[in-house]
């Protein structure tokens, strides 16, 4: 039986089962391959911004946008990303926080996207 995303403990599950997808993905498997050589301070950062945006739990500090601006990303693979994403989440939960998780995903990847396509092809410009 699914239950909501009601703690710590679940954040953890799903940020941890999200990126073993991501790392076998044919598409944004080696954009993040590319980047990041130990996966255990990206997953540890992942857990404090989800902790902070869920439940608001002071601890995440950064910039995650100006990470992601460097890297050739396309409309593809936020899709890739969000399809991912919300697989995960629908796996193990269903409820409000579950929906609102994936809302705040969702949200992510179009301002993202919306602020990589607006540098107007300059891969120096970074917009932060």
């Amino acid at each position: 039986m699914k239950t909501d995303i009601n703690n710590f403990e679940d954040i953890v599950w799903f940020v941890d089962s999200f990126y073993n997808k991501v790392q076998s993905d044919d598409l944004i498997g080696p954009v993040f391959d590319a980047v990041i050589v130990d996966w255990a301070p990206h997953l540890e950062k992942m857990y404090k911004f989800w902790n902070a945006a869920l439940f608001g739990v002071p601890g995440f500090r950064g910039n995650p946008f100006a990470r992601h601006a460097p890297l050739s990303l396309k409309k593809e693979h936020f899709d890739r990303w969000l399809l991912l994403f919300n697989e995960t989440i629908d796996d193990k939960f269903e409820g409000s926080m579950a929906n609102e998780t994936k809302r705040r995903a969702q949200m992510m990847a179009e301002m993202f996207l919306d602020r990589l396509e607006n540098r107007n092809g300059d891969a120096t410009k970074v917009i932060v």
